[in-house]
């Protein structure tokens, strides 16, 4: 018997709307939430990124979001 081990966390996911390089030789992606322009450019190569949805454990960002 294992005494006060909790049970696991249930990971709640959900379609989460997110922005995906352009680059073939990159495969960086952004939440939405977190990006750091209302068009974001990708931090690792500088392409353009393009918006797209991914199924993903749910995050919140406490910080402020960029509108627009």
């Amino acid at each position: 018997m294992a005494f006060g081990r909790k049970p696991p966390e249930e990971i709640v996911t959900a379609e989460t709307k997110i922005w995906v390089c352009t680059s073939d030789q990159c495969n960086c992606w952004v939440r939405d939430n977190f990006k750091s322009s209302a068009v974001p450019t990708c931090p690792i190569c500088k392409s353009a990124m393009e918006q797209t949805t991914k199924e993903l454990e749910v995050v919140n960002n406490h910080s402020f979001n960029v509108t627009g």
